[in-house]
């Protein structure tokens, strides 16, 4: 764990993580299949367990001792493993059904963690536990996100008063932040490809809890985005 770093930080960027697997919950429990009602419960203990894991690999050092590691450990063991759950739903015709029962108002209202999100990092940012370059002061904007999801989803999904057209731009424009924002953290983070920011490197997410963010946060609403493009497209 980081040293020195307010309880305030940790707390908070917990209670994010907690409402992140609430809202997603929500969008299993609300899906129109009547089988992945069924398994949402299995869903969600298996989310919960994979949270667990993390919370161990990085309590125990695994991602934060020996850095120079090629590929970073944390790519290895908490970041690839949800990439390919996402990859295997996407392109098997199960999860395809899976995905096209979710309920789009829900998994567009999750955006808003974005904004606790970028708190904590800024919060990360003034102890030195991350570049100014990932925080909303630098070239991070992930937070406009999160501060217009609940508009996105009321006003466009709920209301309709908001084209389609609208909204799936709003999806590709978030999706583009997300990805700036994780490409930033990615060679910010000390590694063999480490590009940047080796003054105040990207620390925090070697180290619980903030190892959250990318193993678990990211994934999340990663997933959320393409299912969202992805329906928008096909209606």
């Amino acid at each position: 764990m980081l040293e020195n770093l307010p309880i305030c930080i940790s707390l908070t960027f917990g209670l994010t993580v907690v409402t992140t697997l609430f809202l997603f919950s929500l969008v299993i429990q609300a899906s129109s299949s009547p089988i992945t009602q069924k398994n949402s419960t299995i869903i969600i203990i298996s989310l919960i367990i994979w949270l667990t894991i993390q919370a161990v690999l990085t309590l125990k050092n695994i991602y934060s001792s020996n850095t120079n590691s090629f590929p970073p450990k944390i790519l290895l063991f908490g970041i690839l493993p949800p990439i390919l759950a996402i990859v295997v739903l996407f392109s098997t015709k199960k999860g395809r059904q899976f995905i096209d029962s979710l309920s789009l108002t829900n998994i567009t209202y999750l955006n808003i963690v974005r904004v606790p999100v970028e708190i904590v990092l800024f919060w990360l940012f003034l102890n030195k536990a991350i570049p100014e370059l990932m925080t909303f002061e630098g070239k991070n904007f992930d937070i406009i996100a999160g501060i217009t999801a609940p508009i996105i989803a009321y006003f466009g999904l709920t209301k309709r008063k908001i084209s389609r057209k609208v909204i799936l731009l709003w999806n590709f424009i978030c999706l583009c932040l997300l990805i700036n924002i994780v490409v930033n953290a990615f060679f910010s983070a000390p590694s063999p490809v480490q590009k940047f920011a080796f003054e105040q490197p990207n620390i925090a997410i070697l180290n619980f809890p903030f190892s959250w963010l990318p193993t678990f946060i990211v994934p999340v609403v990663l997933f959320g985005h393409l299912v969202s493009i992805r329906r928008l497209l096909k209606n």
